[in-house]
């Protein structure tokens, strides 16, 4: 009996240390005790990677963020990138050891869901928990097909912000130097290049120096954001930035690419008679994005830039030159003429964004993940994730309406505000059509220099004559087979577009240059991406 007694306290004691220690475990390694955790009042310890801007403040000092935190009853240890997330993500990948949460458009792409199958979670099973985001699928149902993928999984969660413009793209003239020289606006390409000239031989800035206007200037690519291939649009193509990079258009319902389209040839030829007499930048193919803005932004009251391509007149010239600039509607190709003019239509790109917030499926705390996301997907926290907290950024209204604040430094222009105190256009978030909210004067000005492009937008379907590329999911092995087409494609493009800009001879290699595109992919990549619209339209 003693023996036996010895025998059951032995248990006994062995059990209540292994209680003891379960108890203190904090829901670490078990999801089930840690939501038990995190519903009892003791914060739920989750981990994330946010992408955020290099001038973006520390996450831990955003009012907003810090209390849809505590709402949630979660406590996130944020890893906060600025820079070279693409060399440190694959081998993190790789690794499985990830985070319980990414954050920021971009982070995670479609192409890492094949590559990485089963690393990230599915969120359909966990949405139960999320009315917010069952509310935003219901009210704006663009963004479930955003998230789901061709199998129906939902790996990801989008942002959608709403309030942005038809077009990245605003045409920019110095009408100061207009008006000093006494020259119409133009309205066709050859209009433009009588204008420039005069800028460059007729000292358009009034410095006294005849020779330190430049009359054109852009980033160096070919399309895209703030490129000349915007003026396609004057030869009656519908471009969209996201794939205009890559050449990509619709026309008549035929997926098709403008590097091999007869009226690219035009325009480059065009460009380089803008070269050759001296009026486009040359260190336009060699200068970086930020000696591009500097250029913009002149000495003093003197602009050096006459013609150019921007976001809005604030951002590219500065505050102080700004107000000598004036937002164009587009150029027609030439005087004869007579077809629609077109731009570059890029809402959905600038509004929608895929796999703006992915969870891990290893985590163990997916019902506390899930309660922040529910939370972050409030369209009043999305509005604080764009543009700041509401106090210092945003002044909520006694009518429930609200009101972005101006900077509260004088000497900061609204953008970088915008930037510096929130996670601005790299967010996770929401904000739906009826939440009434006053712009930023930065947004006010983008819409206003928008109105001379709307002519010329309205003129597009975009259910019919835009490529919905971030509402389509292509299988990983198109995805895969593009990926490859498209950058044989673009190093061929690349060295030739900048060769026939400043040295010529477009017409001479043209035919050679269309058949090497062909070897490079490009009917493949046609042929797959005519398919895959035609499969959305039905769907639709």
């Amino acid at each position: 009996m003693k023996k036996w007694l010895s025998v059951f306290l032995t248990l006994a004691l062995v059990m209540t240390v292994m209680a003891a220690c379960s108890n203190s475990n904090n829901g670490s390694s078990d999801g089930k005790q840690a939501e038990t955790d995190g519903s009892a009042g003791k914060k739920v310890k989750l981990t994330a990677i946010m992408l955020k801007h290099p001038l973006t403040k520390p996450l831990a000092e955003m009012e907003w963020l810090q209390e849809i935190e505590e709402k949630a009853n979660v406590d996130i240890e944020w890893q906060e990138i600025t820079a070279d997330w693409d060399q440190k993500k694959g081998p993190m990948l790789a690794s499985g050891d990830i985070p319980d949460l990414f954050v920021g458009p971009t982070v995670i792409t479609d192409a890492d869901f094949a590559q990485f199958n089963g690393l990230f979670q599915d969120l359909n099973e966990l949405l139960d928990q999320a009315p917010n985001v069952q509310k935003m699928f219901n009210d704006n149902p663009a963004t479930k097909i955003t998230s789901t993928q061709t199998d129906g999984r939902i790996l990801g969660l989008p942002k959608y912000q709403r309030f942005w413009p038809e077009s990245v793209n605003r045409q920019y003239i110095n009408q100061t130097w207009l008006d000093h020289l006494g020259l119409q606006m133009p309205t066709n390409w050859d209009e433009l290049y009588d204008v420039l000239l005069a800028f460059k031989e007729q000292d358009a800035n009034g410095n006294g120096d005849p020779n330190d206007e430049i009359p054109v200037d852009w980033p160096g690519g070919i399309g895209g954001y703030f490129n000349p291939a915007v003026m396609l649009g004057g030869t009656g193509i519908n471009l969209s930035s996201d794939i205009s990079g890559q050449g990509y258009f619709i026309e008549d319902g035929q997926v098709k690419n403008f590097l091999v389209d007869d009226r690219f040839k035009e325009l480059v030829m065009f460009l380089h008679k803008l070269y050759a007499a001296g009026l486009i930048n040359t260190e336009v193919f060699t200068h970086d994005y930020t000696k591009f803005q500097s250029i913009a932004r002149g000495e003093g009251d003197y602009a050096k830039v006459g013609f150019t391509w921007g976001w809005v007149a604030s951002d590219r010239f500065g505050e102080q030159l700004a107000p000598q600039y004036t937002s164009m509607a587009p150029l027609k190709w030439n005087a004869s003429y007579t077809g629609d003019v077109s731009w570059s239509y890029d809402f959905y790109t600038l509004n929608y964004s895929a796999n703006a917030i992915v969870m891990s499926a290893k985590s163990k705390n997916k019902e506390a993940a899930m309660r922040f996301i529910n939370e972050l997907y409030d369209p009043e926290v999305g509005i604080q994730a764009l543009f700041g907290s509401i106090g210092p950024n945003i002044a909520k209204n006694d009518d429930d309406t609200y009101t972005v604040l101006p900077p509260e430094d004088p000497q900061m222009d609204p953008g970088t505000w915008k930037w510096t105190s929130t996670w601005a256009d790299n967010g996770a978030f929401y904000i739906s059509d009826d939440i009434k909210l006053t712009l930023g004067t930065d947004m006010q000005e983008v819409l206003a220099h928008s109105e001379v492009l709307k002519p010329a937008l309205s003129n597009i379907n975009p259910e019919e004559d835009i490529f919905p590329s971030v509402f389509i999911k292509y299988s990983s092995q198109d995805n895969n087979t593009m990926s490859l087409n498209n950058t044989n494609l673009m190093n061929l493009a690349d060295t030739n577009f900048a060769k026939w800009v400043t040295s010529g001879g477009i017409e001479q290699e043209w035919d050679s240059f269309v058949k090497e595109t062909e070897k490079a992919g490009l009917p493949q990549n046609l042929e797959i991406m005519q398919r895959y619209f035609e499969e959305y339209k039905k769907n639709k």
